[in-house]
């Protein structure tokens, strides 16, 4: 709230915080700039006229030094010129003194807060895009905020998830996000580099330190100093490698292959994998010290099977890169393309994803991508996953005639020998799974039809699918 007459900027500024609002007031335009400096702000509400700087000059300020919030301007002295110069500016609204009612402020205020939060949602999609993190399932929105935490630290970050998820994009996301993002994120793939040269291309080497090392030469640790240095399948590093590598962690120091000496660089690691290394360290193929001086803090990527709606959303995202890189007019995928891309399994992930759309749009014949324009392996892989689903359902009980009621269920199954938590909790567990089976199998194993049969939308009805597949429970028996 920003207005040089004392009493209304105190009067206006109760009346909002009684409607639940947090407000901060100044009495010029140089305290208002002072304070959006400091913090971030929904809203500022403006006189037009003040001395030292005007309303009017503090919105081109707040425009000019990119300060995402919105202003509404107020004046007793309104003219068009004024309203128009506002409108020109950036005002999100110019309101009249003295206001028709409270509620005017009030309601232009929180619509104008509203607004914001739309724009901050806009702009945090456009920037996930560009990172390659979008999405809004549970587990991609826990990835974000892990990001987002872990960015501004300088933490070592161990990055889990399997080939084609997006591994190498968080940590690119994380070093966009630090403080080192003016300095260099080095890359390297460890597992194709050969054994024998992984400790020199690490760490450097001097000159005739092996036969074809013909002249000195710096590590990529000492090229990433003051940035970040991604080390990605990091489980293929031979294990002489590891403990100079877990020696480099633990005292920021690298020396050079033949050399005696040491030098100092500041790199944050970022390390990345799709192997099990609790599995590895079991098989004596990776250290156990060195995998928990990596694991302090851990991002788990989660397959493009698990994640939902995500999967068309990410597809109208490729869509769009994709048309407006080769130049083609699609603008849309059909509905039974999306059905393919959601019922699909994704092996390759989210990179598999990407490269489809990209041929599906470039083979693409009209505006709308439709099933003959995507892969085939993507057609047969519905078709047959979607057999292979029904021939594995359980079959239905053999016999059901002694049970007639609930009561009899539960007689009959043991429950009432149960606690009543627990005798629910297996009750509704066997209900979902033989519900899951029932409608599947009465659709021929489609997904989609099993879907409407059950009333439920289809995201809906396949984590019920994958909850009876998860549990790979034995069929009922008689005796049961």
């Amino acid at each position: 709230m920003v207005d040089d007459d004392a009493l209304l900027r105190s009067a206006l500024a109760r009346l909002l915080k009684q409607r639940g609002l947090e407000v901060q007031t100044a009495s010029n335009g140089c305290e208002a700039l002072e304070l959006l400096e400091r913090e971030p702000f929904d809203v500022v509400l403006s006189d037009a006229l003040m001395p030292e700087m005007s309303g009017l000059a503090l919105l081109e300020s707040i425009r000019a030094n990119n300060i995402l919030t919105e202003v509404i301007v107020m004046t007793a002295r309104a003219t068009e010129t004024m309203s128009a110069q506002a409108a020109k500016a950036g005002a999100y609204s110019f309101i009249t003194k003295p206001f028709r009612s409270n509620e005017e402020l009030i309601v232009s205020t929180l619509n104008a807060a509203h607004h914001l939060r739309l724009r901050r949602t806009s702009a945090e999609s456009r920037e996930l895009a560009r990172s390659g993190m979008l999405g809004t399932c549970t587990a991609m929105r826990d990835v974000q905020r892990l990001i987002e935490g872990v960015a501004p630290t300088s933490s070592t970050v161990l990055v889990l998830g399997e080939s084609g998820t997006g591994k190498e994009l968080v940590a690119r996301a994380i070093h966009q996000r630090s403080r080192r993002a003016h300095k260099p994120l080095v890359t390297v793939n460890c597992g194709a580099i050969a054994k024998d040269l992984v400790e020199s291309e690490l760490f450097g080497h001097k000159r005739g330190a092996f036969t074809t090392a013909h002249a000195a030469r710096a590590g990529l640790f000492e090229a990433a100093d003051g940035g970040t240095i991604f080390l990605d399948e990091i489980g293929e590093l031979p294990l002489r490698t590891q403990v100079t590598l877990l020696r480099t962690l633990q005292s920021g120091e690298v020396k050079a292959v033949g050399s005696d000496e040491t030098s100092t660089v500041d790199v944050r690691v970022i390390a990345a994998t799709n192997s099990d290394l609790k599995a590895e360290i079991a098989r004596g193929n990776f250290r156990s010290d060195l995998y928990y001086r990596l694991n302090v803090i851990t991002i788990s990527i989660p397959p493009l099977r698990d994640r939902g709606d995500d999967v068309l959303l990410l597809a109208h995202h490729f869509l769009q890169m994709h048309a407006a890189a080769t130049g083609r007019s699609v603008k849309r995928v059909s509905d039974e393309a999306a059905l393919l891309l959601e019922r699909y399994d994704w092996p390759g992930n989210v990179r598999e994803l990407e490269h489809a759309i990209e041929r599906a749009v470039v083979l693409a014949r009209t505006e709308t991508l439709d099933p003959e324009s995507l892969p085939v392996e993507i057609v047969t892989g519905v078709e047959s996953s979607e057999r292979t689903r029904a021939s594995r359902l359980p079959p239905p009980p053999l016999s059901t005639a002694h049970v007639h009621t609930v009561a009899d269920l539960v007689r009959v199954s043991g429950l009432d020998k149960l606690p009543y938590a627990e005798a629910k909790k297996r009750l509704l567990a066997e209900f979902s799974d033989a519900y899951a089976a029932a409608t599947l199998r009465a659709a021929g194993g489609n997904v989609s039809e099993a879907a409407r049969l059950s009333g439920l939308d289809r995201s809906n009805y396949r984590r019920l699918v994958r909850s009876l597949s998860s549990r790979d429970k034995p069929p009922p028996r008689d005796d049961d």
